[in-house]
């Protein structure tokens, strides 16, 4: 397998894992709900474990960006479309911020392994 595409690969799965802890977060109701907590936990051990696997080609400062960058941009569309979570303007233009610097660091940085 190419190695980007593996660095990409595993750095998609823990941005999906997190992405599902954090809905099991809110499902936890503050860790009351085990079967909910439960499932945070593994999905935050596996997210990492994903992570680092990421790192071995990857910057840290630039996995993270980018982990953490589409992490906030899903977390924020399913609290919208699943919690009925609002988001006003200066959010979505905030989020699309985020969605741009994203993409200047992947198709312009010279730090990202292509």
């Amino acid at each position: 397998m190419n190695p980007a595409l593996a660095t990409y690969a595993s750095l998609g799965i823990a941005i999906g894992l997190e992405v599902v802890g954090t809905t099991l977060l809110q499902q936890s109701q503050q860790f009351t709900r085990p079967l909910p907590t439960i499932g945070m936990a593994l999905c935050y051990a596996a997210a990492f474990y994903c992570l680092t696997i990421a790192l071995r080609t990857m910057p840290v400062g630039i996995a993270y960006a980018i982990w953490s960058g589409l992490g906030i941009v899903l977390i924020s569309a399913i609290g919208y479309f699943l919690f009925r979570q609002t988001l006003d303007t200066a959010a979505l233009i905030g989020l699309g911020f985020i969605i741009t610097g994203v993409i200047i660091v992947n198709v312009f940085s010279s730090s990202v392994s292509h």
